[in-house]
């Protein structure tokens, strides 16, 4: 668990819910706690970058699962927390399989988890900020599509305005 992560998932697209890619359909979601029943299932599905269970045996983490309203049985990504006591720092963000890549069946997952996050950020008193490490290739792009500020190194922050944008984007 001490081996530094940094967040390496681009942002495809800042949608309200999120966007089938074929259809345009957009489909509302939610943000929920990931229970160990949901676990054993994302355990059984080997198409998982991360060790999830790991994730969320850790103390001082949370994880946290998107889904559709319409069907919350489909895990369409996954998050890892930790509550600091001025922020929110996200540790992991991972979308499913068939969102990943060329074929991605959804945009806007990667947008949606960040956009509870900081959600989670102004729910705990901390005005929005969120922090994380950036895959250093993803910088800019983070710059660019979250508003995100480089602080030292790989560490980047989403602060009041940014996560304002983001909230209002998904929560509004």
């Amino acid at each position: 668990m001490n081996k530094k992560t940094c967040i390496d998932i681009e942002i495809d697209k800042l949608t309200r819910c999120i966007e089938n890619t074929v259809t345009r359909e957009s489909y509302p979601t939610k943000v929920l706690s990931v229970a160990k029943e949901d676990l054993a299932k994302i355990k059984k599905d080997k198409t998982w970058t991360f060790d999830w269970d790991k994730e969320h045996k850790a103390l001082n983490r949370e994880v946290y699962k998107l889904t559709t309203l319409d069907n919350r049985e489909v895990v369409q990504g996954l998050m890892s927390l930790e509550i600091k006591v001025d922020h929110v720092y996200m540790h992991l963000i991972e979308s499913a399989s068939f969102n990943r890549g060329k074929s991605k069946m959804y945009l806007g997952v990667p947008g949606n988890l960040v956009a509870y996050a900081c959600k989670a950020a102004f729910e705990r008193g901390f005005e929005g900020y969120v922090a994380f490490d950036a895959k250093t290739a993803l910088i800019r792009h983070y710059q660019e599509t979250l508003c995100a500020t480089l602080f030292r190194g790989t560490k980047m922050y989403i602060s009041t305005p940014a996560a304002l944008r983001l909230v209002k984007q998904y929560f509004s």
